[in-house]
């Protein structure tokens, strides 16, 4: 497995934690408010499969203009949705990402991408997928401050128990 494969994969498999952790507990702490960065674990869920759906179109070189449209749209369809129907909604967009990083591309060729506000970068989809899963872990880390304060505690994420559960088969 690739270097880029498996960081996207940890993401992948953290994000899943999370949600299976949310689910075992009463459905009103999914949406309940809390004094945090993020209003709620819904809030966060969706801001996380937000910026995931963003980056994938990013990294696949899409226009600026058509990655805010398509943005715009995938928005609208996140909103108010169970955490049993955004978990549902991730699958498929990672499903996505799986299908583009096992497509035969040197992860590590740079291209450029252009912000109006940033401008231009030059970057490859190794490094874009490093933001990915950095981003996510930043985020999960939000979700576990949240579960706290609402008196549950959150899961194991760290990357060395996703290296357990997949080299030795150790589940923490």
């Amino acid at each position: 497995m690739s270097k880029t494969i498996q960081l996207y994969d940890y993401h992948k498999w953290s994000n899943a934690r999370v949600f299976n952790r949310i689910k075992e507990l009463p459905r009103d702490m999914y949406t309940n408010e809390v004094e945090s960065v993020f209003q709620s674990l819904s809030h966060v869920m969706v801001h996380i499969y937000l910026t995931d759906a963003l980056w994938l179109k990013v990294i696949k070189q899409d226009s600026f203009e058509s990655i805010m449209a398509y943005l715009g749209q995938v928005q609208q369809e996140s909103q108010n949705r169970s955490v049993e129907e955004l978990e549902s909604m991730y699958s498929k967009l990672a499903n996505e990402y799986e299908s583009f990083l096992n497509e035969d591309l040197d992860k590590e060729t740079e291209f450029t991408i252009e912000h109006p506000q940033f401008g231009k970068l030059g970057t490859n989809v190794f490094e874009l997928i490093q933001h990915v899963a950095n981003h996510g872990t930043y985020h999960r880390g939000n979700i576990t401050a949240m579960l706290r304060q609402q008196g549950v505690p959150g899961v194991s994420l760290d990357y060395v128990f996703y290296l357990y559960e997949k080299k030795k088969g150790f589940i923490h």
